[in-house]
């Protein structure tokens, strides 16, 4: 039997709850390849400058299999590479009509600031909810909430079709997968069930931008198919492909970030207890809990479109490569003491959101999320304790986060 290496035991399902005793061990090969020729860089300086590197693409169709990556899309036939999915100067001019929708700047600096009262109303409810309880779901019950309703009214999406496309995202996030286990037959119906959910969710977005074309409404996605500015408007295949990735990794990552920052408060009493004495720490706790418990572990579209010699390596055109940002967040030659958790961490250049052009689109939004809710959860919830750790973890490699944080709890402070 051939040995796995590191990056392959750390996609086993079995090693998801903490794959950095495999990342510690990658690290001594800052560039490897590996069996089916990927090159999976783990190291902090190797990543941030390939994060930067004009002949590193994001674009599937430039990579070892374009006529699969165009097979995969959206599961729309019209579907077009996503912002994420994309190079300049189509990523760029793609970026700037989204911007002002969801960002705000510079045109409605106010708009992500402006969601706060939103944020901490919902926030206060999910807590208010909890009251009597003494044992509650950090994910089911508030970890996944918050996130999903601001994303449906940051976007335009009717809460009420949340449950359906719930179903989609998991179903989906079950099937992408990479690394050994994907050979079994259980994968294969996984992948079937998968695909079937990403053409179902796409055929949704449609049928949504349809609506908002005959009669607008509130959110970006209405902005967005109504847009006129200097650069026209969003093709459909653009508008559905940046709509699955904003509604995706729109509440995905957050849910996963909330749900990790809970567990990992939890795992470490002095640090929630420091956050509770001193709630000023929530800006930089959240900014370490992000480099601690990376929401994303690494991405799966890049390439090379030239020969990349680095750490004494050489990447061919035309390789795969996957930069391990859970890995490089916990790399010792740029982190003192990665493997502590240091709410007052200095200097903290986390990669959690990644660098480059391809920063996290979502960050400012992300940040607020989190630091309402993981600061209002510290406060408010009185002597939460662990039931079962570690948890049980979603099957998914990419956004890594448990699937569920049980937690006894004494009750729910004003």
């Amino acid at each position: 039997m051939v040995e796995e290496t590191p990056w392959q035991q750390a996609l086993r399902y079995a090693n998801r709850a903490n794959p950095y005793p495999f990342y510690e061990e990658l690290r001594k090969t800052p560039v490897a390849r590996q069996p089916d020729g990927t090159y999976v860089v783990s190291t902090y300086r190797e990543i941030v400058t390939l994060l930067h590197d004009p002949r590193v693409s994001s674009d599937p169709r430039k990579g070892p299999d374009p006529a699969s990556a165009q097979a995969e899309g959206s599961g729309e036939p019209e579907a077009e590479p996503s912002i994420i999915t994309c190079d300049p100067p189509e990523h760029d001019r793609d970026r700037r009509m989204m911007t002002p929708h969801f960002v705000g700047p510079p045109h409605s600096p106010d708009l992500i600031s402006g969601l706060e009262p939103e944020i901490r109303r919902i926030v206060d409810g999910l807590l208010d909810h909890m009251r009597g309880k003494t044992r509650i779901d950090a994910v089911d019950a508030f970890a996944y909430p918050l996130p999903v309703t601001v994303i449906c009214k940051v976007l335009g999406v009717p809460l009420e079709d949340e449950p359906r496309f719930h179903h989609w995202i998991q179903t989906a996030l079950d099937a992408w997968e990479f690394g050994p286990e994907t050979a079994s037959e259980e994968f294969q119906s996984r992948l079937a069930a998968g695909n079937q959910a990403v053409q179902e969710f796409g055929q949704f977005a449609a049928e949504l931008f349809d609506r908002y074309a005959r009669r607008p409404g509130p959110g970006m996605l209405s902005a967005m198919v109504n847009e006129d500015g200097p650069e026209g408007r969003m093709s459909k295949g653009l508008l559905t492909s940046n709509a699955l990735l904003l509604i995706f990794a729109g509440h995905e990552t957050t849910v996963n970030l909330i749900a990790h920052s809970v567990l990992t408060l939890l795992r470490h009493p002095d640090a929630l207890e420091k956050l509770r004495r001193r709630p000023e720490l929530i800006v930089p706790g959240v900014e370490e809990l992000l480099r601690f418990e990376s929401s994303v572990q690494f991405w799966p579209t890049r390439s090379a479109v030239k020969d990349i010699d680095i750490a004494g390596t050489t990447i061919p055109k035309g390789a795969p490569i996957f930069l391990a940002y859970g890995s490089a967040n916990r790399d010792p030659e740029q982190f003192t003491d990665p493997d502590e958790l240091d709410l007052e961490r200095r200097d903290n250049q986390h990669l959690g959101f990644s660098q480059g052009i391809h920063f996290c689109f979502g960050a400012p939004l992300a940040r607020l999320e989190v630091q309402n809710a993981v600061g209002e959860f510290v406060r408010r919830v009185e002597n939460p304790r662990l039931v079962e750790d570690p948890p049980p973890y979603r099957r998914n490699q990419i956004f890594r986060g448990p699937r569920h944080v049980l937690v006894d709890i004494d009750g729910i402070r004003d």
